[in-house]
């Protein structure tokens, strides 16, 4: 029976993390599990394995050994890893899966059954790639729920518990995803929301913005602060506990949001739903977040079929 048309028993809305055997990903199931806690949903850890490529003919047999052997080893990563996340949340619901299939494939025919898909940093099997480069930008342009890359302070450091969340917002309609996630994160978590939005004299694709250059620059910022007031005021009306903090600073978005993410638990970025990132999510810019982040990102794409972030 082909992958694709086997039944998994996916449970909609759970939180899914992705497990490779890496010391990251155990981490990143460990994060999952308190989110689901906080959300009130199970988990779901996966494993995904691929067979790999030879150039020669191979046995029958071989190939057979090869594809059990694989399979042992998923089971053993997920055991491991849900022995972890049950040793900090010992009541939660914690199902397990080991696919055969394409890591990135498989992952988002998960995001179509999860509330959210949470993967670790740095990968030792299936998905070492994932987070590099185009295959990224792939599975967070095609993902049907937003992605947590778990991240901490130092490459082995488990990620910050403290902080607020910081969201980045460009000011497009695709951003209010990227708020609308963060502002629930903050509320969740019991902590502050602050909302970074940076301005340049030049767009990110390369022409320069529309103010004047003449123009006194504490004028634009004070001009941007309007229009970033303006897109969270009906979200603070909707969270009137949360305390949001904004601010407006000239520069390199990915700087800024990387220096706030010192002090932070959660960094919330959102991309363009139809493929590439937009804005402060182009390109280089998105892959910096998941590489050099001090704590995890949340990558949010705008839903363009009803459902909510």
């Amino acid at each position: 029976m082909h992958e694709e048309d086997s039944q998994h028993g996916f449970t909609d809305g759970a939180i899914v993390a992705g497990i490779d055997g890496s010391a990251s990903a155990v981490q990143a199931a460990v994060w999952a599990g308190a989110e689901a806690v906080r959300r009130g949903r199970p988990l779901r850890l996966v494993q995904v394995y691929a067979l790999p490529q030879v150039k020669a003919p191979v046995a029958f047999g071989t190939h057979e050994q090869v594809r059990a052997g694989l399979a042992e080893r998923a089971e053993g990563w997920l055991a491991d890893a849900r022995a972890a996340v049950l040793a900090e949340q010992p009541g939660l619901d914690v199902t397990t899966a080991a696919r055969e299939w394409s890591p990135v494939t498989a992952l988002v025919q998960e995001s179509q059954h999860a509330e959210l898909l949470v993967l670790g940093s740095r990968g030792l099997g299936g998905f070492t790639g994932l987070l590099v480069g185009s295959t990224a930008v792939a599975v967070a342009a095609h993902t049907h729920c937003p992605i947590v890359v778990v991240r901490g302070r130092k490459p082995h450091d488990p990620p910050p518990v403290t902080g607020p969340v910081v969201v980045g917002t460009d000011g497009s309609p695709d951003s209010d995803a990227a708020i609308a996630f963060a502002c629930e994160e903050a509320r969740l978590r019991g902590t502050g929301l602050v909302a970074v939005h940076t301005w340049s004299d030049v767009l990110a694709d390369g022409t320069l913005r529309p103010h004047p250059m003449e123009e006194n620059p504490d004028d634009i910022a004070t001009a941007e602060r309007v229009k970033l007031a303006e897109q969270v005021v009906g979200w603070q009306r909707k969270y009137p506990d949360l305390t949001i903090e904004l601010e407006v600073t000239r520069g390199r978005p990915v700087r800024r949001l990387l220096e706030r993410g010192e002090q932070a638990q959660l960094i919330v970025v959102g991309c363009r739903g139809g493929g590439g990132f937009t804005g402060m999510l182009l390109g280089s810019t998105s892959q910096a977040l998941i590489a050099h982040s001090p704590c995890p990102v949340a990558v949010v794409r705008p839903q363009r079929n009803g459902r909510t972030p």
